[in-house]
């Protein structure tokens, strides 16, 4: 049997809010590692939203994200997915529980975030039953299993630190991706490993910073293209193929299942954001957090309520 696993982000580009990154690994019969697994699952699942019928819309979070559904689609995906793992979340601090258990003590300091408890997660449970049960056949039928999912949340006063160290905003999206791939490398390694990540930056070339994070292994280039960056990593009996490939996240389940994790997670804790600050004046149009739209958010704050007074380095990104 293979693994393969899926990472993707939220949040590169925003100066407001935490840049989320998570992992999505399935169990598949070795023959299926290069399927297209919305074919083999299209009873539970589907790509396109308007022939979605009730199954799972699974995409680029950015197609499955918009201003007339919301986050509905975003998390009846992922929490009928997690619903497969066995956790049912009831509100933000179960969620982040299950998928960044890490990120519970950083967030105390952010004034925004302290009632995370309180932030219920508004859920169908009767549709999410169906759907999970729905897709567990689908995925019992072509002996596949969902393994995990796992996120990295890194809130703005940590990355702001990290930035600081490094003097480079991508080098702290590898690091904080690199988190998944040693994950799977402990604890696949040993199986028909394979990664795919959706390209990070426009870079092309990645053993260099592969090799920091294994520098004891062998490494094989696959191939690196305009669209492909792909290398093979050895060492005593574990071995694994990982690949960055262009729009990742609309070309294989995983990575999409992966964007859209973190982007309902990042989205969820940008409303306790806003939730936060216009408590304190209504009148404050709330924000997405991207840069535009993030400048004008700190704007209104210093011009309609200087009164709200908050920490600079927990609120805004340096880059």
């Amino acid at each position: 049997m293979a693994v393969l696993v899926g990472i993707d982000e939220a949040g590169f580009g925003p100066m407001l809010g935490p840049l989320v990154i998570s992992s999505v690994s399935f169990e598949l019969p070795d023959g299926m590692i290069d399927a297209d697994l919305w074919k083999l699952l299209r009873k539970s699942v589907v790509k396109n939203k308007k022939r979605s019928l009730g199954r799972l819309h699974i995409a680029d979070s950015k197609k499955v994200h918009d201003k007339s559904s919301g986050l509905k689609n975003l998390q009846r995906a992922v929490l009928a997915c997690l619903r497969l793992l066995g956790k049912n979340p009831a509100n933000l601090t179960e969620l982040l529980m299950f998928l960044c258990p890490d990120m519970i003590d950083r967030i105390e300091a952010y004034p925004w975030y302290k009632n995370h408890n309180d932030h219920l997660l508004d859920t169908d449970h009767g549709d999410l039953d169906i759907c999970a049960d729905v897709l567990q056949k689908d995925l019992l039928k072509n002996n596949i299993r969902l393994l995990d999912m796992r996120s990295n949340c890194v809130d703005v006063f940590r990355y702001n630190q990290l930035v600081e160290m490094t003097d480079n905003k991508s080098a702290v999206l590898f690091s904080a991706s690199a988190v998944f791939i040693l994950h799977a490398w402990d604890t696949f390694g040993e199986n028909n490993l394979q990664i795919v990540a959706d390209r990070q930056g426009g870079r092309s070339h990645y053993r260099a910073e592969l090799q920091k994070v294994f520098p004891a292994a062998d490494f094989t280039i696959l191939k690196e293209t305009e669209k492909t960056s792909s290398y093979e990593i050895r060492e005593d009996k574990r071995k694994m193929r990982i690949h960055f490939v262009v729009k990742a996240d609309d070309r294989f389940l995983p990575v999409s299942l992966a964007s859209m994790t973190s982007k309902y997670l990042r989205e969820l804790m940008v409303e306790n954001i806003n939730r936060y600050f216009l408590s304190h004046h209504s009148e404050l149009k709330p924000t997405a957090g991207y840069f535009q739209d993030g400048r004008r958010f700190i704007q209104d704050l210093a011009t309609l309520a200087p009164h709200i007074k908050y920490d600079p380095n927990q609120l805004i990104r340096t880059r």
